[in-house]
Formats: C-alpha cells, structure tokens, sequence
C-alpha cells in the first residue's frame, strides 16, 4: 500500500503485529515510546510555521532598529524560495541518512539561521540568515509528514497525520503573537534566540525519538532547471520592490512574469518537474486545483504586513498588532476544523465559496483602512481578515482530496497530493514579493500604499473564483 508523503508516495512497511485491529488512540500517540517521536514531528513543522509569520510581526522593530525597509518583502521571499529548494530534497535526504540524522540536519540548520538572525547589523545580513533558516525549515516541514509511517506504527498514522497538520494552524496562531510580543519588549534579537533553543532541544531529542536507518534511496532526478527558473522568478519579483517606480519596477515585474512563463514551460517538457507530471496532461484537472491553491495563498501572504499596518495606521502595540496579524489564521484553522467534516456535493461546493469569501474580506480590509483608525475601525479590520481567513480554511480539506482524485492511479494521487505543500511555497514566495512591490509603489503615504497591496492581492484571489470552479467538480 502506499502513504502519502511530502514527496510522494512511499511504500509502506507492514502494520505493526502489536497494533491490533482498529485506530490507535490518542493516548497511544501521545504517552509511552510514542511522546518523543511525535514531539520531533510535530514540533519540527510547528517551528517552521511559526517561523513564517514570527519575523512579520517582528519586521517593524526590525526595520526601525538596522534599516533596510526596502528589502521588507526579501525577508520573507528568501525565506520561503529556500525552503522550496530544501523540500525537493526531502525523500533524498531522507533515503541517505535516515530519520533521525535528516532531522538533526534539518533542526541544526535552522538554528544556524536563526544565530545569524539574532545577530544581524543589517538587512542584507538578516536576510542571508532567513535563506539559511528556509533550507532547515523546508527540510522540517516535509519531513514531518515522510517520517511518520517509518517512526510509528499503522493504527497511529491517522492521528499523527492530523496532529502534524494541526501544527500548521498552531505556528500561524502562535508566530504572530510572539513575535510580537518580543517586538513589544523591543527585543526582537532575543526572539530568534528563543527559536535558537527550542531547535536545539529538538535537536537533542531526535537522536533517541527516531530510527537511524537509511531508507530506500530516491533515484527521480532533481528539477535543476525548474528550480533555477522559479528562484530567478522570485528575484525578479522581490527586485521589483526595490527599484525605483516606473520604467524599473515594469521591467522587472515582466521579467518575473517571463521566467514563469518559462519554468511552466520547462516543467512541461523537460525531464524532471517540481509539480507531477499529471499537472500538465490535457483534461487533468490537477492544474485547477493548484491554481485555486496559488490564489488562496495570495491572500495568506497579506499577513507579512498587517502587523505593520496595525501599528502605523492604528496606533496599536507592537504586542496588539501581532495578534491582529494571527486574524487570518483564526479564521483559518476554526473553518478548516468545521469544514472537514463536508463532503461530496458539500464539499465541492465549499471549494468554490472560499475564494469569494477570502476576496471579499480583503476587499472590506482595504477599504476600511485609514489613518489614525479608531478602535471601532480595528475591530472591523480583524473581523474581516477572519472572515477572510475562514475562505482559505473553508476549502484546504477539500482541496487536499481533489488533488488525489484527479486521477485513478493511486501512487499519482499520492503524488499531486503530496505537491500542494511545494505549490504553497511557490505561491507564498511569489505572492509576498508582489505585495512588496504593490507596497513600493503604491502612493505617498502608507495608508495609500496599504491599500494598492491589498487590493492586488484580493485581485489575486478573485482568480480563484474561476479556477475553483474546475477544482471542485467531480
């Protein structure tokens, strides 16, 4: 049988003899020999979600303290290409060394980063630390789902999917707030030094938590090409923002838009890919699903700058500001807790909701900003980033087995599953670029600038109203 991995699929061992008949229980998963594998699994995916929206709170302090505002969007682009390269990796890595050992790489790689982080005098320097922090963190998250059939046995595996799963919501809830919490403190260099010690710790426990053994090596060559293309994409983008408006910014926007064109091109046709090869066969509806996944992530990127606006344009707390930037991810993970629970017709219909409400509740947040916003006008903002935050978690569930029902074949729908993660970060990485440059150009003042970002974002999203359309059919 097979078992969904970041990386596709990846034959299973036989069910444990001991497991019985049945699904384990949680206190199963979480007592005995169990706790400490499921703590390194859990935790490594909880440290890189919280890790991708800890530095949007932190990024006002940060720019006030060493510079560098126009490199505001590079922070988290660099970020989130780093990790796309290192998830590629994931069934590599893990083949060779086994668990535990592409665990320690993945945990000690991160703290080199985030050491780096914490002792940065300049953007560029802070900068070079979250691309070392990407390549641990993406190594970390897709390993979080691949180790699981290998650590523990079949009756858990359910329950240990969707414990990990769960730490994606937790990161998102829990980043912003700490982050914030330490900008409040005016230490944002201490809160890399938290992340220090907590990859540390988890790093100490891997080496008893998970088995050594190398796994069966993976021979699919590496989409060099692609990655190459995507990453000067990326840059493309994120240069836009730092380029004076006008005549540069366009060129780079289009040179961004021209390397796209080429990496779909190369994907398409060459002998390796990023994405399943399914993703590009005439009729699959495999494309759809992920375009619908690239529009809602436009919107989750809007969450790199809503601490900023909180505190320029409503005069809240670093501390506050963080927690209104967790309004989507609330949103987020209570529909997504509702919404697994639809199916067929229901469901379907779920998915082509989501973005009409993710579009309308960026639309209702840009056009409630202003200067010197009241506290009437705040509540308003977060209650429309939560509604906007419940269309992305409305259709994720569902999205998740569109993908392995786009085909018969049950390793391919391993396969396109397993990718929605890649698409995410792909879609995260170029997404936050353009906000930045909508950012850039965008008038002024901030409040103007505010504005063009978040309606081009919500432009972005509305794409999926039609893309969602061809996801969720039958």
């Amino acid at each position: 049988m097979t078992r969904l991995s970041p990386n596709g699929p990846a034959t299973t061992p036989d069910p444990d003899p001991s497991a019985g008949e049945g699904t384990g229980s949680w206190s199963d998963l979480l007592s005995g020999r169990h706790a400490a594998t499921v703590l390194v699994l859990a935790g490594g995916v909880a440290l890189y979600a919280m890790n991708l929206y800890f530095t949007a709170a932190l990024m006002p302090s940060i720019v006030a303290d060493i510079g560098g505002e126009q490199y505001y969007a590079w922070v988290s682009t660099g970020f989130l290409m780093a990790a796309v390269i290192a998830s590629m990796l994931v069934s590599r890595v893990l083949g060779s060394w086994g668990g535990s050992a592409a665990y320690l790489v993945g945990f000690l790689v991160f703290a080199v980063g985030a050491v780096v982080n914490a002792l940065s005098p300049t953007m560029e320097v802070l900068i070079a630390g979250r691309v070392v922090q990407g390549l641990g963190g993406g190594l970390l998250a897709g390993l979080g789902y691949a180790v699981i059939r290998t650590a523990l046995p079949a009756r858990l595996w359910g329950r240990a999917a969707g414990l990990v799963s769960a730490m994606w919501g937790f990161g998102t809830l829990v980043g912003p707030a700490l982050g914030g919490l330490f900008a409040e403190w005016d230490a944002w260099p201490w809160a890399y030094g938290l992340l220090v010690v907590v990859a540390l710790v988890l790093a100490a426990l891997t080496r008893r938590a998970l088995p050594r053994g190398a796994g069966p090596a993976d021979r699919t060559p590496v989409p060099v090409r692609s990655l190459v293309l995507l990453t000067l994409a990326a840059s493309a983008f994120s240069v836009s923002s730092t380029v004076p408006p006008g005549g540069p910014t366009a060129l780079a926007l289009g040179a961004g838009v021209v390397l796209l064109v080429v990496f779909l091109l190369v994907e398409a046709k060459g002998p390796a890919s990023v994405l399943p090869r399914l993703t590009y066969r005439r009729g699959s509806s495999l494309k759809w699903v992920y375009l619908t996944v690239a529009a809602l992530c436009a919107g989750v990127m809007a969450e790199n700058f809503i601490p900023l606006f909180g505190q320029e344009l409503g005069g809240l707390s670093p501390f506050a500001a963080g927690l209104l930037g967790a309004a989507v991810s609330v949103g987020w993970v209570v529909a997504q807790l509702v919404s697994v629970n639809l199916a067929g017709r229901t469901a379907r219909r779920a998915i082509r909701v989501a973005p009409l409400l993710l579009t309308g509740g960026l639309v209702g947040y840009g056009l409630l900003l202003t200067d010197h916003a009241s506290g009437l006008v705040v509540v308003g903002w977060a209650v429309l980033l939560v509604i906007a935050g419940t269309g992305i978690g409305l259709a994720f569930p569902h999205l998740s087995v569109a993908a392995m029902s786009s085909t018969d074949d049950p390793a391919e729908g391993a396969k396109a599953a397993a990718a929605l993660n890649t698409t995410q970060l792909i879609a995260f990485a170029v997404t936050s670029a353009i906000a930045g440059t909508l950012l850039n150009v965008g008038g002024s003042t901030l409040v103007e600038a505010a504005r063009l970002m978040t309606f081009g974002l919500a432009v972005l999203t509305a794409l999926g109203v039609a893309t969602s359309a061809f996801a969720g059919r039958e």
